[in-house]
């Protein structure tokens, strides 16, 4: 069983300290190698940072030494924005990645007073406990917008094993994380392959050009080189290869948005099984696939909606609040009036219609209204011009990248598994109600 658990205040083991109050006109989203400034958008709800996926801001000022972070400093959210103080209290750990990173005020640094008592492996997921969250929720200040403080996170009380054990716990939660993060990492990939295969064909035609120049077609193969034409013609939007056209996007996708079933009548919501999504389910998201959204509609709340139950493959673009969210659908789903849905019932894919959004997002944005937000029509969007490749350069093309999009979905799948199988360990392991053996028993059925 190994040495008895006892319980123990955070307090008695680390100190919490403020940031620095940085000036916010020496900040810049312009990167040139200053230090960067760690803010609470760089955080994910699920912890740790994802700097890859926000803006990230460099300091131009002086700062005190002793607010430059180290590799393994662990800081905690102390502000959060939403009513449900959802991410108060959600830990990352500083990147090794040689860039420096500053420690901002609106966070906790998180400083180990007894290293022969706690792991700093260990207080990471501690930190992701929901009695923790929870705890800081219930004794924060603020009603908009939350805040803790280092004497409540230092006050949390919990029964604490021995080091040894505290390792073997954290070893355990470690393997189902590194696995999800590889999922991601590995998805990255295959996007990034993706979109590079879209700008090669359809933005700079370099196998249209290769082949006029009688020139290898560099990462195309044979059988994929034969479909593409070898030479250009003039277009309303310049040189384009030859047979394929100019369109309107409206003209070639079905565009429709969405709506909010009354949120008084019970009867559009409870107990509802069908998928209804809102930007903010595509702001979460670290893959462009939507496998999932928060809330769901009853087909009474379905009949509220114009648009009706969009298919699998629909391309969804966030319309306002911010412009510019983008995924593919992976499931049926009713979409609010946030979104530009496309559905891909006609010559494009909605591989194809996906990347040329992306490519084309300077475009879409160009054509917003609004006074309080940013926000696209349909009846703007509709006109911005496609370009519309033959149908055996498209077939090819869905045959490339299908399965990179397959994979990506899987990988989402195995993590969306291993996540539920992390978040039912944590609090079983934390409070000793299931040991690091038998934890391990069930994270190889798992998979990972």
């Amino acid at each position: 069983m190994g040495s008895p658990w006892h319980e123990v205040a955070l307090g008695d083991l680390i100190q919490v300290r403020h940031g620095w109050p940085l000036v916010g006109n020496l900040c810049s989203d312009c990167l040139t190698g200053c230090p960067i400034v760690v803010n609470i958008g760089n955080f994910r709800y699920t912890g740790g940072f994802r700097f890859d996926e926000t803006t990230t801001r460099e300091y131009r000022g002086e700062y005190p030494a002793s607010f430059a972070l180290q590799p393994g400093d662990i800081l905690l959210v102390m502000t959060c924005q939403t009513p449900g103080g959802e991410i108060l209290g959600i830990p990352a750990q500083v990147p090794d990645d040689g860039r420096t990173y500053l420690h901002n005020q609106r966070m906790g640094k998180v400083v180990v007073v007894r290293p022969d008592l706690v792991r700093n492996d260990y207080l990471y997921w501690l930190f992701l406990w929901r009695d923790f969250n929870e705890e800081l929720v219930a004794s924060s200040t603020g009603t908009k917008i939350l805040h803790t403080a280092p004497s409540r996170i230092e006050a949390f009380r919990f029964p604490l094993p021995s080091i040894r054990e505290q390792g073997a716990i954290a070893d355990v939660l470690n393997i189902l994380a590194e696995k999800i993060e590889l999922n991601r990492q590995m998805n990255k990939t295959l996007e990034a392959t993706a979109r590079a295969i879209f700008k090669s064909w359809f933005v700079d035609f370099e196998p249209v050009a290769a082949k006029a120049a009688d020139r290898r077609l560099a990462g195309v193969g044979s059988q994929s080189a034969d479909v593409f034409p070898n030479g250009f013609q003039g277009s309303p939007v310049g040189s384009i290869p030859n047979g394929w056209a100019v369109s309107r996007i409206g003209d070639e996708v079905r565009v429709v948005g969405g709506s909010t079933p009354r949120t008084n009548e019970p009867t559009f919501w409870e107990g509802g099984a069908i998928h209804w999504a809102t930007p903010k389910d595509l702001a979460t998201l670290t893959d462009p696939v939507l496998l999932d959204t928060e809330r769901r509609i009853t087909r009474e709340g379905l009949g509220q909606i114009s648009s009706g139950l969009l298919p699998v493959g629909t391309v969804l673009l966030s319309s306002r609040a911010p412009i510019g969210y983008l995924a593919i659908s992976e499931v049926a789903t009713a979409v609010n009036q946030g979104f530009i849905a496309m559905v891909c019932a006609g010559r494009l894919p909605n591989y194809y219609v996906f990347q040329w959004a992306r490519e084309a997002m300077d475009e879409i944005t160009s054509r917003a209204g609004g006074t309080t937000f940013a926000e696209i029509s349909r009846a703007s969007f509709r006109p911005i011009l496609v370009l519309v490749p033959d149908e055996p350069v498209l077939r090819a093309y869905v045959e490339v990248v299908r399965p990179l999009y397959e994979k990506i979905v899987s990988n989402v799948q195995e993590s969306r598994a291993l996540s539920t199988v992390h978040e039912a360990l944590l609090p079983k392991l934390f409070s000793g109600e299931l040991r690091p053996r038998e934890a391990e028993k069930l994270v190889g059925r798992a998979g990972a």
